[in-house]
């Protein structure tokens, strides 16, 4: 292992020492620090390692490890940023991950080493070695070990039990035995779909014909031989000790750690290896080995896998196949809870790199610097150098907001929305991006990947998107969703990984996996729809099941997976949290209490009172009991602001009144009393929605207010993703669920406010602050009396 060599200056220690340091190592306690780059690798290294740094800084991701192969030796390996915030773990090069998808490259190789003994035909019918896999299939084609292995076998993505959502670890014979209750999605061998529950399969075929578990058979047949000593598909002690923390995130905002469950379709995903092993694993597929080199697959059966499969350029026997630079490039990703995988090779030249990333989704980002490194490789042998990665910059507020708004050309319609400096395109399927400004263009540039430009004419206000070119275009308040659709809108699945049903442009859509969305295509009936061409889940059945009294659904069933409606606090109009202290002792401990003292100076105050009229109306629900505590904390309905910010909430009132939009006030400057009532009151899970009065708010400064759009003509509140003062992520800025006019109302509130320099709560998308709320001191005076 490339961990444990003994450094040149250590060759004089005494044998003794020295058979203690092989002790110290193999036990599993980490080096002090990674090796350094091989000395004519020290340039690319320190390119490489600037390029991560700035990745990882702009991402925001914990950490980035990599190892770089050229030939039998790795030329460097290292660990960037810190493996466990738990403890102040450093990443190191041996930190061990969960890699996801390279799995399959693991039960591919150990499939084909069986058939290279002839233990095993790849074109013979599955059944033939588990009689009892029987999916539902209209079709006469069988299912092979070769559709496995190339993602053409028709198989949902999923499997019913033991999927990538499934918690309860169950085993992979019951996660394979759960596929005869699902139907093929396309005939064997027609189409590529990519299928978790495909390589479970094999994985359990290879059970069968071994005898053995799938994981101890690898482990003897596979992991040893190559020297894998930081790899198993199981999370033994020695894996736990080394395995890093992994971190999600979704659209909404929210960073949080990664669920650490097994999946039941193991084979397909529950390996778990550090950097250095996955690229010794690749040195194996290299075409020319040196004698004594380690090797599982004899020539013959590697340049098999590594050939293109069913006239598909793109897909070898497991392996992805493309080019870099005119050179054959194959591998694998991998994408599991919180981690991101890049494995690949250039297989003919000998260079092979493996790249992991400590947060969901950022396997683009893994694979720009893989490739980075592999065109280092390239370079290095050539006898030449590269230029750094050039960088990219945030678009900038005031262009941002300049740019947002509709797009669209009249068949494709993108948005852009400004958020800070930076500028984000959500198209019409998939991914919402990232844009930057880059070479005098911009380009995306986000945690998922780098790469398609997009330019920005400011001249004759044009959007470049792609082969497309679209013009800004007005958006109109959307209709309301049909009402058959109402009962299906909602979250469903689990805490760990949320699916959203949305509406979105006239369609009903899936958000899956956190962050990829889909439209439904109707089926047969009203709630039977089907997945279109593109995406994770292409071509699969959806199914909802409704509860017949109330006419909401209950669930549905994506493919093979099965999810239960989400119940969440506020879904009957009322949130409302139990107070932990009664009323009376509340405001017994809010007497008592001081606001916290704070230097100066500070502005002279200068609270006004707001004004109803048409435009401007109150809905003060601290006045009544119609708050999420059900106490009255002012003694009338009335609202304060700073005068500044007074004058610029007036201003917002005129920009939206043209459209028929007034401006309805939940609340405005509220005494520091009341904060810490609502502290005091307010369990700790619940408490980022409340301010902590140590601090004080900015409610307290009277630079704060809490509100709502409402219909000038009607009357009627707008309808938003949430209700008031609901503590759930409905209420985040960025909940990407509900229905377009839902937010749309919430955007054009936002815009609104933002072009008055008031800024949103990153928690509740009716608060927003006035720019200069730090410049004024916390109060506590009571309400006046009118016209005290």
């Amino acid at each position: 292992m490339f961990c444990c060599r003994v450094p040149r200056r250590l060759a004089r220690v005494a044998p003794a020492l020295l058979l203690l340091l092989w002790a110290w190592v193999a036990c599993g306690v980490p080096p002090a620090k990674d090796p350094p780059a091989a000395a004519s690798f020290g340039v690319a290294a320190a390119d490489l390692e600037e390029l991560i740094r700035t990745e990882m800084a702009d991402k925001e991701i914990p950490a980035v490890c990599i190892a770089v192969a050229d030939g039998r030796e790795v030329v460097w390996a290292h660990g960037f940023g810190t493996a466990r915030s738990s403890d102040g773990t450093p990443a190191r090069a041996t930190t061990v991950h969960r890699v996801g998808s390279i799995s399959k490259l693991l039960t591919d190789v150990a499939v084909m080493k069986l058939a290279a003994r002839d233990a095993i035909d790849l074109d013979a019918p599955v059944q033939r070695y588990l009689p009892e896999f029987a999916p539902e299939s209209p079709f006469g084609t069988e299912i092979t070990l070769r559709h496995l292995m190339t993602h053409r076998s028709g198989l949902v993505r999923e499997p019913p039990v033991g999927h990538y959502f499934d918690p309860t670890e169950p085993s992979l014979a019951a996660t394979v035995g759960s596929l005869s209750d699902t139907a093929l999605v396309y005939e064997p061998g027609t189409r590529f779909k990519y299928s978790n529950a495909g390589l479970a399969v094999a994985g359990r075929v290879l059970e069968r014909i071994s005898g053995e578990p799938f994981e101890g058979w690898v482990e003897r047949e596979v992991l040893a031989p190559l020297g894998l000593e930081h790899t198993s598909f199981e999370p033994t002690p020695a894996v736990r000790s080394r395995l890093a923390e992994g971190t999600m995130w979704n659209y909404d905002g929210r960073v949080f750690a990664a669920p650490e469950f097994a999946l039941g379709m193991g084979p397909a995903a529950n390996l778990y290896s550090s950097v250095v092993d996955l690229v010794r694993f690749a040195q194996s597929w290299f075409v020319r080995l040196a004698p004594g080199d380690a090797r599982i697959l004899n020539e013959h059966a590697m340049r098999q896998m590594l050939e293109p499969q069913f006239d598909d350029s793109r897909m070898g026997l497991g392996f992805f196949r493309g080019e870099l630079d005119g050179h054959l490039r194959v591998g694998h990703n991998g994408a599991m809870y919180g981690f991101a995988t890049e494995l690949a090779a250039l297989p003919e030249e000998g260079f092979a790199v493996a790249v992991v990333a400590t947060k969901d989704f950022a396997n683009g980002t893994c694979r720009r610097i893989a490739d980075h490194a592999l065109r280092w490789l390239v370079a290095r042998r050539a006898g030449q150098s590269l230029e750094p990665l050039p960088g990219t910059e945030p678009v900038g507020a005031d262009a941002a907001r300049a740019w947002a708004g509709r797009w669209s050309d009249g068949e494709v319609t993108v948005r852009l929305r400004a958020r800070g400096d930076d500028l984000w395109l959500e198209p019409p399927v998939g991914f919402r991006r990232r844009l930057r400004r880059h070479a005098g263009g911009h380009v995306i540039d986000d945690v998922m990947g780098f790469g398609a430009a997009c330019a920005l004419d400011h001249e004759r206000q044009r959007l470049h998107w792609g082969e497309r070119e679209l013009r800004r275009r007005s958006d109109p308040r959307p209709p309301a969703p049909p009402d058959a659709w109402r009962g299906l809108i909602g979250e469903y699945g689990w805490d760990h990984n949320v699916l959203y049903v949305l509406e979105k442009d006239g369609e009903l859509r899936l958000l899956i996996e956190w962050l990829a969305e889909y439209p439904l295509w109707r089926g047969a009936s009203a709630d039977r729809f089907r997945l279109g061409a593109r995406g994770f889940y292409h071509g699969e059945r959806v199914v909802f099941e409704r509860n017949t009294a109330t006419g909401a659904a209950v669930a549905v069933t994506v493919g093979g997976v099965r999810f239960p409606r989400r119940a969440l606090p506020g879904d009957n109009g009322r949130f409302r949290v139990l107070p932990l202290r009664t009323p009376a002792e509340l405001r017994e401990r809010a007497a008592a209490a001081r606001p916290p003292v704070e230097a100066g100076p500070h502005r002279r105050p200068d609270l006004v009172e707001l004004t109803e009229d048409d435009g401007l109306r109150f809905d003060i629900r601290y006045a009544s009991t119609n708050n999420f505590l059900g106490m009255q904390f002012y003694p009338r309905s009335t609202a304060f602001l700073q005068r500044p910010a007074a004058e610029a909430l007036e201003r917002v009132r005129q920009r939206l009144a043209p459209e028929g939009l007034g401006l309805l006030i939940f609340d405005a400057y509220r005494p520091w009393f009341v904060t810490k009532m609502f502290w005091d009151a307010t369990p700790q899970e619940l408490r980022q929605f409340v301010a902590d009065p140590s601090a004080g708010s900015r409610h307290n400064r009277g630079c704060a207010v809490d509100l709502t759009l409402f219909d000038l003509e009607s009357g009627e509140p707008a309808e938003m993703p949430s209700g008031y003062d609901e503590f759930t992520p409905r209420a985040y800025p960025h909940y990407p669920g509900g229905t377009s006019r839902q937010r749309w109302h919430r955007e054009r509130l936002r815009r609104a406010m933002e072009a008055e320099d008031f800024s949103v709560y990153e928690f509740e998308w009716w608060h927003f602050d006035d720019r200069d709320w730090r410049e004024y001191a916390i109060h506590n005076s009571p309400f006046r009396a009118p016209g005290g």
